[in-house]
């Protein structure tokens, strides 16, 4: 039986490689527009079982129902924002990701950008390109001794707090979906309590209806004290105005964002460019461009991660 898989945007060879060593015929359309039109155009043309996307497409329910034999959907990352899965199950198609291929990737950049607020560390980088040296004004702040919250505990949020092992840090963490994952090094605690005992708050959660601003009034005013704040997960879970107006008020101490609510920010409208220009204004706002689960060593982990999840979706064996 011909078991074509579709590829819509960029994945490491070693999937392509994979797949094909196992029987399936590989459709590399990696360089399409990724328009509902061209990716329909390209469902109806080569009638694939499996689909497999990145960030490029959305798939929504015009596409699911452009062709009536896919039977999955693979993301390449983590996360299941760009795919409608309750319309995905209502055409009896399975949809994965690889969340816990780039979890390592991330938690690195978050315990990075972390270290890089508490030392002040672009801001004097910076400071000396433009030849000034200002060793007071730069005067850092220990990791050691404070409070990290993590909102969300899966693959990712589990990750940095590994990392933070050894930085003499205490690790509280809050997922709704999750309970008794309590582990050496990590305490679980309510909602109230990440809100209330966090001296840095750092988001790993995906973006849904219940995540979307996550960071709402009533919940700032249950922060006791002045915060760091951090989103290594997706853009819209904090509202950008809102973290612009708390920096600006000194109750944010510093704020680190791999991701933004527009991506990249320069094609938002004029009400998100101001308020993105307030942020790059702030010498304690840290912003690096949706990199944190995209290394080298992640790239590929990705693809084996999918290909071991396609195999086992056919029950076929790796190696």
């Amino acid at each position: 039986m011909l078991r074509r898989i579709l590829l819509i945007d960029d994945f490491h060879p070693a999937l392509q490689q994979g797949l094909e060593s196992a029987g399936f015929t590989v459709i590399d359309e990696r360089d399409c527009g990724g328009t509902l039109g061209d990716v329909c155009a390209l469902l109806t043309l080569h009638k694939p079982e499996g689909l497999m996307v990145r960030s490029k497409l959305f798939v929504g329910a015009e596409v699911i129902g452009c062709f009536p034999g896919l039977r999955w959907i693979g993301r390449g990352g983590a996360g299941m924002d760009n795919i409608d899965e309750l319309s995905a199950a209502q055409h009896g198609i399975y949809c994965f990701n690889a969340g816990e291929a780039n979890s390592d990737a991330v938690g690195e950049q978050t315990v990075a950008m972390m270290l890089a607020m508490f030392t002040n560390l672009v801001k004097s980088h910076v400071e000396i390109i433009s030849g000034r040296w200002d060793r007071e004004g730069n005067r850092g702040i220990e990791l050691k001794g404070k409070t990290v919250g993590l909102l969300g505990y899966g693959n990712t949020g589990a990750a940095v707090a590994r990392k933070l092992q050894g930085f003499g840090v205490r690790v509280i963490a809050h997922d709704k979906y999750k309970a008794g994952f309590g582990e050496a090094g990590v305490e679980e605690v309510s909602e109230e309590k990440l809100l209330s005992d966090s001296d840095v708050l750092s988001f790993h959660v995906p973006l849904t209806a219940e995540t979307k601003n996550w960071l709402t009034e009533s919940r700032l005013a249950q922060m006791k004290k002045r915060f760091w704040l951090l989103n290594l997960s997706r853009g819209g879970v904090l509202d950008l105005s809102l973290v612009l107006r708390e920096l600006n008020a000194g109750r944010i101490e510093g704020f680190a964002a791999d991701v933004l609510t527009i991506e990249p920010p320069f094609l938002g409208d004029a009400v998100f460019m101001d308020i993105f220009n307030g942020l790059l204004k702030n010498n304690r706002v840290i912003l690096s461009p949706h990199v944190g689960g995209w290394t080298v060593e992640s790239y590929r982990k990705i693809s084996e991660v999918l290909l071991d999840k396609v195999l086992n979706f056919y029950d076929i064996s790796n190696g």
